[in-house]
């Protein structure tokens, strides 16, 4: 059997980052993360909310790349969710959202604001958005398209998203939703974990989990700009199985995810 496509492979990574998340809020942002989401949605995590991006929660699991109209055809609203309700599964820990990040670290601090000095960066980005709160106060994951030492990088050149060397400072109390379940990329799927048998009170840094078919161990560690925690054994990513493979399809059938990740 020849190896499942690239993008598909990240697809479903994605999804099972929001395996075990039950009723909280399923906000992934992009093509890929959102189909993921969906397809997490669709299978194995039927009671995760989506929000159609605007004011609602929605009861069914909807295609990606749909025209306005078609949008509003397929929508099955589930309940009213405006922007004043939204802070009340943010502050309390039940949302779990996937962003980009322009930089992300050993620890997982992320950049999406700026590259280069603070005070006159060379390349402006997005800016801080939501990620500040978004990393303290409920579940964050990441989705980089394309892993390069430029993204996988020692330091951040700025931090929007915070990692577990700034929770720890923090304290319990303030850190207690803080949780960077994974870092999805082209070539893997990375989690953090206090190094050592037994962790002890070490702060987690990233760990390479499975490497997608086709991927190597020592592609990821030279496309990544810091030393990685590197398991003697590491799996490779799986594909789509059973019904994720027609799901696939229905949630994407322009195939926006093959723009995002073409075949290696």
């Amino acid at each position: 059997m020849s190896d499942p496509r690239r993008a598909d492979v990240c697809a479903v990574a994605i999804a099972e980052a929001f395996r075990g998340d039950g009723e909280s809020l399923c906000n992934p942002i992009g093509n890929l993360p959102l189909i993921g989401g969906r397809l997490a949605a669709a299978t194995f995590e039927p009671h995760l909310a989506l929000t159609d991006g605007f004011y609602t929660l929605i009861d069914n699991v909807p295609a990606v790349g749909l025209s306005e109209d078609e949008r509003q055809a397929q929508r099955v609203i589930g309940r009213w969710n405006p922007y004043r309700e939204m802070f009340g599964l943010l502050w309390h820990g039940r949302r779990h959202v996937m962003m980009g990040a322009t930089q992300v670290d050993r620890f997982g601090n992320q950049n999406i604001a700026a590259i280069g000095d603070w005070h006159q960066p060379r390349s402006q980005l997005l800016g801080f958005r939501g990620a500040p709160g978004n990393t303290i106060n409920h579940t964050t994951s990441y989705w980089v398209p394309n892993h390069s030492p430029k993204v996988f990088v020692e330091a951040v050149d700025v931090v929007c998203g915070i990692g577990y060397d700034r929770a720890a400072e923090l304290g319990p109390t303030s850190s207690r939703f803080h949780e960077i379940r994974r870092v999805v990329s082209n070539l893997g799927v990375f989690d953090f974990v206090a190094a050592g048998s037994d962790g002890g009170d070490a702060v987690p840094t990233m760990r390479l989990a499975s490497v997608h078919p086709g991927v190597s161990v020592d592609q990821v560690v030279e496309a990544t700009g810091f030393e990685l925690q590197v398991p003697e054994h590491v799996p490779t990513s799986r594909g789509p199985e059973g019904a994720e493979v027609e799901e696939l399809e229905r949630i994407d059938p322009g195939g926006l995810r093959f723009r995002e990740v073409p075949d290696e």
